[in-house]
């Protein structure tokens, strides 16, 4: 459950499938287990196409994934859409900028939910839409160089998106004093050394060491198939 006093600070709310239905729990409304599970496309009829739906048709494809569903809602809300088999597909607070919606308006099977959540964003929540990813890179840059002056900084790299990120504005910060280590534990993606070498040491030309630990790694999981132990098993072997 979600505390109830969060919808009383004035904030904008936008809860999406699980997150419509734990909003209307916590203000009155009901969720019942229903047979009618819906995964999948779904046609939607938008009976309330005002604000966080303006701009929608009056039926539209949508993209489902549920087995609950909202069965009733408190006095406060309204409904603004609604499939054959679900009455609340969309929801809104008649007086606080609180809606809900049990489809999924992030992905591509909701082929018009970039406008739901664009509308969310700029005329509920009131930005202004100016923000681009290069900004935050450029600030990042410039904080970064701040905050080492002329240390040396080592960079653990996975060759996942997070560390891949960090290491590559890391090198636009400060270049020669950042060292990366990549730790290949016998765990990577098909030719994912290869590839963390190419890009880190031939597109940005970082100081990268490599270091062999398949034997290690592979020897503290042998006889284990318990997922957790294993992150256990992995994360105590990087540590040490």
């Amino acid at each position: 459950k979600c505390e109830e006093g969060l919808f009383d600070l004035g904030i904008p709310v936008l809860g999406i499938c699980y997150g419509m239905q734990l909003a209307c729990q916590a203000v009155g409304g009901k969720v019942d287990n229903t047979r009618s599970r819906e995964y999948g496309r779904a046609m939607c009829e938008f009976t309330d196409r005002d604000s966080i739906l303006r701009g929608m048709q009056e039926s539209e494809q949508v993209w489902m994934s549920h087995g609950d569903q909202v069965s009733q809602i408190a006095d406060q809300f309204t409904a603004m859409a609604k499939t054959s088999t679900c009455p609340y597909a969309a929801i809104r607070h008649n007086e606080r900028p609180v809606f809900g919606m049990q489809f999924h308006p992030e992905v591509t099977h909701t082929p018009h939910g970039g406008q739901i959540l664009r509308n969310f964003v700029i005329d509920v929540c009131g930005c202004d839409g100016s923000w681009k990813l290069g900004d935050f890179a450029d600030a990042a840059i410039e904080s970064i160089r701040k905050q080492v002056g002329n240390k040396r900084v080592i960079c653990g790299l996975s060759g996942g998106v997070d560390s891949s990120v960090v290491a590559a504005l890391l090198y636009k910060a400060i270049g020669p004093q950042l060292s990366c280590i990549l730790v290949d534990n016998g765990l990577l993606r098909k030719n994912e050394q290869q590839i963390v070498l190419e890009e880190f040491s031939n597109h940005f030309k970082t100081d990268l060491h490599i270091v062999e630990a398949e034997d290690r790694f592979l020897a503290d999981l042998a006889g284990i198939d318990e997922p957790q132990e294993k992150r256990r098993r992995i994360g105590h072997a990087f540590i040490e």
